[in-house]
């Protein structure tokens, strides 16, 4: 018999969840990590809670993005209530700041499009929003509104999951490296460590994040790759209420005390699985963070780091049953997971419970690209209407 119903590979949020969900139906769970649990993408983010798309490519994501949104308040007060840990979850929305000259035409396109899509955007005079947001600058041509957004504080809430997993009786390995997935006669049996132990069970979820294409076993391989995203930290005497942002970069409060502790961002960069910070990068989002809020120039920087998303071709996430019996993914986030961790959850559970899905998921078929590159084994090029370069990114 194997010694675990279902293994989770990867402890950031997105599989911290779904090894939770599967522990509360009474079924054992093992999640393993090949680090430090919760300490790559879903600890590097800004936690901002934003449906809205930020490119053509992300309008299919729109429906996942306000089903899951709508789950979240249930999920902070749940975690919360297990764990005993708060999460730093806000609720005031946030405030985007348009500079162009045909800013008041991006804004009209901008309102249009949100409301086809149900997203209640609405406009802002600029004169209204420095009264929301004395701080901000006077040089914007234009604001939206989003007051169905929220953020979260993302570490706050990954260590209040992994607490909450833990009391559900999931039983977590750190710093067990995954190598492997072993299939036998067309069936997922397990996994393979780095160190040659084998970890057995009758389901296995892949929730790798950036490092899915790296899994041996898969076949084709998970069409994922790093984008890196550089961030900065201010402590300001100005306090902030909304997430503050605009085409280039944002600003998101982390609480209300002063000194307030803003979280600021971030970067869109191809540069593998390297996880440094640089010059280039911090400077344009220092920019950035002073033409949204000025005074933030004389701001202490706290911290500075950075993270890597999991990108696939077309941006949207690898869901679902991976062809084989046994062997389900979640991974492919890209700059989505926090936000799409309650949604991704909620399907992997009822899939790997009761076969079958509350919300139609294949658009993001892990198989949709089996079909490129050499013999089906290669991933295929990636999409550039999102080109991934060192500019800054506003989600």
């Amino acid at each position: 018999m194997p010694s675990h119903d279902v293994i989770v590979i990867g402890a950031g949020l997105v599989g911290s969840a779904i090894a939770m969900r599967l522990a509360q139906e009474g079924l054992r769970v093992a999640l393993v990590e090949k680090n430090a649990p919760g300490r790559e993408a879903s600890w590097a983010g800004a936690g901002m809670l934003s449906p809205a798309p930020d490119s053509p490519a992300s309008i299919p994501l729109v429906p996942f993005g306000r089903a899951s949104l709508s789950l979240y308040p249930q999920f902070i007060a749940e975690i919360e209530d297990i764990s005993g840990r708060r999460a730093g979850y806000r609720t005031e929305g946030a405030i985007e700041l348009l500079f162009s000259a045909d800013a008041e035409r991006a804004l009209s396109t901008l309102i249009a499009l949100h409301h086809a899509l149900g997203l209640p955007t609405e406009p802002l005079p600029i004169d209204e929003a420095i009264k929301v947001e004395p701080a901000l600058t006077h040089r914007a041509q234009a604001a939206a509104y989003f007051p169905y957004e929220a953020c979260v504080d993302n570490r706050a809430l990954t260590e209040a999951l992994l607490a909450a997993a833990s009391i559900c009786r999931v039983e977590l390995f750190p710093a067990t490296h995954v190598r492997q997935i072993v299939i036998k006669h067309g069936r997922c049996t397990g996994v393979r460590t780095e160190n040659r132990s084998l970890f057995e069970a009758r389901d296995v979820v892949v929730a790798t994040g950036a490092f899915s294409s790296l899994l041996e076993g898969i076949v084709p391989r998970l069409a994922t790759r790093p984008i890196r995203g550089q961030m900065a930290a201010l402590r300001s005497q100005q306090p902030i209420g909304h997430v503050i942002r605009c085409e280039q970069g944002y600003i998101v409060p982390r609480d209300s005390a002063g000194p307030q502790r803003l979280v600021t961002g971030s970067t869109l960069e191809d540069a593998g699985f390297n996880k440094h910070v640089t010059a280039r990068g911090i400077e344009k989002i220092l920019s950035t963070a002073q033409e949204l809020i000025p005074k933030l120039a004389n701001a202490e920087i706290t911290e500075l780091w950075c993270g890597l998303r999991p990108d696939t071709p077309d941006h949207l996430p690898l869901l679902g049953p991976a062809g084989v019996d046994g062997l389900t993914i979640a991974t492919g986030h890209y700059r989505n997971g926090i936000l799409l961790t309650p949604i991704t959850a909620k399907l992997l559970r009822e899939w790997i419970v009761e076969k079958r899905v509350s919300m139609d998921w294949e658009i993001f078929n892990p198989l949709r690209f089996a079909g490129a590159g050499s013999a089906g084994t290669t991933a295929p090029e990636f999409l550039s209407d999102n080109p991934a370069g060192s500019e800054v990114a506003h989600k």
